[in-house]
């Protein structure tokens, strides 16, 4: 006689797109067996074994597709720059609001200004929004502190709200965003500032996931983030770049031979970065939201990224500056209006290919036995309604390592 399988939560009542290997793999009529927060089983209700459980819930149709994955934002910050949105589209130049003390000086500004409380107030807020989307893993970096205090702070202030609130929070310490006003005649003493220093105290303190930086004209060069890599490489972590977003410096090339985790943005990659991209294996990470928010005109080149089977995400981007986004789905229409992504690349985009970008494709972005329970039922009639729909409702329900969400 065999035994009855247990379980912790059996799900029955809609349609599946699993996800695995970046397609929708649709599972019609299926069911979700969940035992300590993972898969068990998973597959169509009319084969499911009889499990043996005290919580059955039929979702009543829809589709569940894998927890959404936020993979690059910078949702910790002080303050907001709507003031300079209306300012530029009245005229004023970016140097002028830059010289009046705007631009990123006026997010450091604010966010070396607000408390860790006052930081985790307003960010729990953003989060939210992005977890009523359907969002359940967020990555958060830092970059508006620019001194070893304030960066530490913000890198709290993240580690609190993935402690606190029903979403998985992926920490990144982006200190080479920019150079800070005190550093501005000495921006290679800055760098030593993050390798030497606040670098060993976010290793030590375990406050980071991974270490990012901004290379480009107006931030810091190859041969300077080289140096924070081998730092972060040095400490154990894992690095992210933001890459050729507004020229070619060959970013990627870098990022990929530090096997970063993912290169973001790519607007200006050439076909050399995208093959050391593949071959190492880096996610691209596409931010349709700062493209359209500066009204930029140069496409990051997808067909390439096709050609060389470079995994593509998305990702809101969510900053104060130059995409404040609080939407990942539309994001997800976004990459497909925008850039020419179909609506399943895009799902791929914010599920399986979002958590390669993290370091965590062994355990989220597919629905898949032995994977993390994290899953998302929207009440609509096929996947590529997710990317159609601008302004949708919410999901119908959000399952986080098998329980339900409050939104």
């Amino acid at each position: 006689m065999s035994t009855q399988q247990i379980c912790d939560s059996l799900w029955v009542g809609f349609n599946c797109a699993t996800m695995v290997d970046g397609r929708y793999n649709s599972i019609i009529d299926a069911a979700i067996a969940v035992h300590h927060g993972k898969i068990i089983w998973i597959g169509e209700r009319q084969h499911c074994p009889d499990f043996d459980t005290e919580k059955r819930t039929d979702l009543g149709g829809g589709w569940v597709t894998p927890g959404l994955i936020d993979c690059h934002t910078h949702a910790v910050f002080g303050g907001n720059r709507s003031d300079e949105f209306e300012l530029r589209l009245n005229g004023a130049t970016y140097e002028e609001i830059a010289a009046a003390g705007g631009g990123i000086a006026s997010s450091v500004k604010a966010t070396r200004l607000a408390t860790e409380a006052e930081l985790f107030d307003s960010s729990a807020q953003r989060l939210r929004t992005l977890a009523g989307d359907g969002v359940t893993t967020v990555e958060i970096k830092s970059g508006y502190g620019l001194n070893l205090d304030d960066e530490l702070k913000m890198l709290r202030v993240a580690r609190q709200l993935g402690n606190q609130l029903p979403l998985t929070v992926k920490v990144t310490c982006l200190a080479a965003h920019t150079t800070p006003p005190e550093f501005m005649s000495d921006q290679q003493g800055y760098i030593d500032l993050i390798c030497k220093e606040i670098l060993p105290v976010v290793a030590a303190e375990k406050l980071a996931d991974a270490v990012d930086a901004f290379c480009e004209g107006i931030a810091f060069s190859t041969e300077q983030v080289e140096q924070v890599f081998a730092a972060a490489q040095q400490l154990g972590l894992p690095v992210k770049l933001h890459a050729e977003q507004l020229s070619s410096l060959g970013g990627s090339t870098l990022a990929a031979r530090y096997q970063a985790l993912s290169a973001d943005h790519l607007e200006y990659v050439t076909e050399d970065d995208v093959k050391a991209m593949a071959q190492a294996g880096t996610v691209a990470v596409v931010l349709p939201g700062a493209f359209y928010f500066l009204r930029e005109t140069k496409r990051p080149p997808i067909e390439l990224l096709r050609r060389h089977q470079v995994p593509i995400a998305v990702a809101t981007d969510l900053n104060p500056g130059t995409s404040p986004a609080l939407s990942l789905r539309l994001m997800m229409n976004m990459s497909c209006t925008l850039y020419g992504l179909t609506p399943e690349e895009a799902l791929a985009g914010v599920t399986c290919h979002a958590a390669a970008a993290l370091g965590m494709a062994d355990s989220h972005g597919s629905l898949a036995v032995g994977k993390t329970a994290d899953f998302v039922c929207f009440d609509v009639d096929r996947p590529a309604d997710l990317s159609y729909w601008l302004a949708d409702k919410g999901p119908k329900m959000v399952i986080r390592e098998g329980e339900e969400v409050t939104l």
